[in-house]
């Protein structure tokens, strides 16, 4: 039998769980699990635990979509990570239900907003990146690796760009990615898809 589980979160400790709370049971969740953590942290045991306990026909309730994700790319990855696991999604506030063709949708057009952000950030960063450059700055090889350069590949990394993306807008080697960039924490290095 399919199991409906709610996951409230709120950022600190001072704001209060208790609309989440009631809107999930009034909702039909037999379980919620809760977080008091900043959108931004990593770690969220209870959401972690909630996934945990989901199987192929249940489905995740939360109040908003930002409960869920730390950022677009995020939301995006946790949302498809459900899909491919055979979970349903609902945010209340939303009114996303990925059981519906309209909810479907909604995904989709959530998953093609994360990738727009991705290739603008990544266009920003090329951009800068040229403009240092104009200015005379060193930055491409076979200059060491530079505090300008690791700043710029944490940012492409955590806006979801590939590491190929990243070699080539800071204009060094692959390898030299993977040996020195930093991800964003539970983010996982990717290549680039062969198209």
């Amino acid at each position: 039998m399919a199991t409906t589980i709610g996951y409230a979160r709120v950022s600190t400790s001072s704001q209060h769980l208790d609309m989440q709370l009631d809107a999930l049971t009034a909702s039909g969740c037999t379980r919620i699990h809760t977080d008091t953590a900043s959108g931004a942290l990593a770690a969220r045991p209870g959401l972690d635990q909630a996934l945990a306990e989901l199987d192929e026909g249940d489905t995740l309730v939360v109040w908003r979509l930002d409960r869920l994700g730390r950022s677009l790319p995020h939301l995006v990855a946790t949302i498809d990570n459900l899909t491919r696991r055979g979970v349903n999604l609902k945010s209340l506030h939303e009114a996303i239900d990925t059981t519906t063709p309209t909810g479907r949708l909604m995904v989709h057009l959530i998953a093609s907003l994360a990738a727009f952000e991705r290739e603008l950030t990544i266009e920003r960063t090329i951009a800068g990146l040229e403009a240092a450059r104009a200015r005379g700055a060193s930055l491409g090889r076979p200059t060491v690796w530079t505090p300008q350069r690791a700043e710029a590949a944490t940012a492409l990394l955590a806006a979801g760009a590939t590491i190929t993306e990243v070699a080539q807008a800071l204009n060094v080697s692959r390898a030299t990615v993977y040996r020195h960039a930093t991800p964003p924490k539970n983010a996982p290095i990717r290549s680039c898809p062969h198209h």
